[in-house]
């Protein structure tokens, strides 16, 4: 049996779909999100796994009956309360950096990634002041972005990301 060699990027794609759904992905969801065959997803995912197992991280990936996720070893979790702001948790964080990375995006698009929970998600973040909506001229999806209350709150430099 020939072993497949997988790029990279592969494996970094699903890695980033398992950090910024912040839930159980399953396996079909990711092979339409990575428009890769089943059995090159399947082997990716193992090959991810096994690097997360023997890299010394903070983080996992697990494979649960609702899908796999991209989480936190359990000895870490109680840094969550220290590190993540009072007010929003951890699966609206992501959100919160799904829209600053897009910025702007429509939130048809946002929703497609992040799942229906992120209506909520983008809720709290309009009422906190860290993103605002605004309607599309033409169709009926808002536009998410990020304000300045966002670049205060997390020290994020608009001029550094321009210049790169």
């Amino acid at each position: 049996m020939d072993q497949k060699i997988f790029s990279p990027s592969l494996s970094q794609h699903i890695e980033a779909i398992l950090y910024l759904k912040a839930q159980p992905t399953t396996l079909q969801e990711i092979v339409t999100l990575t428009n890769h065959s089943t059995e090159e997803v399947q082997e990716a995912l193992i090959q991810l796994m096994s690097d997360y197992a023997y890299r010394n991280s903070a983080l996992e990936i697990i494979e649960t009956e609702q899908g796999y996720s991209l989480q936190l070893q359990s000895e870490y979790l109680s840094l969550l309360s220290n590190l993540v702001p009072a007010e929003l948790n951890t699966a609206t964080l992501k959100t919160l950096a799904a829209i600053a990375l897009q910025s702007p995006i429509l939130q048809s698009d946002l929703i497609n990634l992040r799942g229906s929970t992120a209506y909520q998600h983008v809720s709290e973040l309009v009422e906190s002041g860290f993103i605002r909506k605004r309607r599309q001229e033409e169709g009926r999806s808002y536009w998410l972005e990020v304000t300045d209350k966002f670049h205060k709150y997390f020290e994020f430099n608009q001029a550094q990301t321009e210049e790169e």
